[in-house]
């Protein structure tokens, strides 16, 4: 079977999570070339945070101000996130999107039991195929969602303490 003709096979909650998984996977690229572009400027973005916050307070010591420095980052850090919903919530509703076509199947599958019996097992089979089709593909796009959202959020908090740290000696002037 190509895999055309299972996406088919699955009907229009297949199609569904075929675009949201493309959606979904475009936000991690996205997101793992952004946490990358942010690691190499780590250096210089935390300087110049710094410096922004030294001009604002117009002081030169900012250790006095560490709730600022904190929501300062927090905010930063805030910036990165954006597309991160967006992924867990692919992540956590495709494999309801593929439970209400497994219902949908079933569904199906006894309304063809009702109508005919069970003289046509070839229709019934259709119907417990699109359920089958629906659950897998809704696993196939929940499992890896769920993996990169974990990931990213991982790394999201690791850049956040690296930012602090590399924050912490640019607090003080010289």
């Amino acid at each position: 079977m190509r895999l055309i003709d299972f996406i088919n096979a699955g009907g229009s909650i297949t199609w569904i999570l075929v675009a949201m998984n493309v959606l979904g996977l475009s936000l991690i690229l996205w997101r793992l070339f952004i946490f990358r572009d942010f690691k190499k400027k780590l250096e210089l973005e935390s300087k110049t945070l710094a410096q922004d916050l030294m001009a604002r307070l117009k002081t030169s010591n900012l250790l006095a101000h560490l709730d600022l420095v904190k929501d300062t980052i927090s905010q930063r850090v805030h910036e990165l996130e954006f597309g991160m919903t967006s992924i867990k919530v692919v992540a956590t509703t495709a494999p309801l999107l593929g439970l209400l076509g497994t219902v949908i199947g079933i569904y199906e599958a006894f309304q063809v039991i009702s109508a005919k019996g069970l003289t046509d097992p070839g229709q019934f089979a259709s119907g417990i195929s699109y359920a089958l089709i629906t659950t897998i593909v809704g696993l196939i796009v929940a499992i890896p969602h769920y993996i990169a959202h974990n990931y990213l959020s991982g790394e999201l908090d690791t850049l956040e303490i690296k930012l602090e740290k590399h924050m912490t000696p640019h607090l003080k002037a010289e």
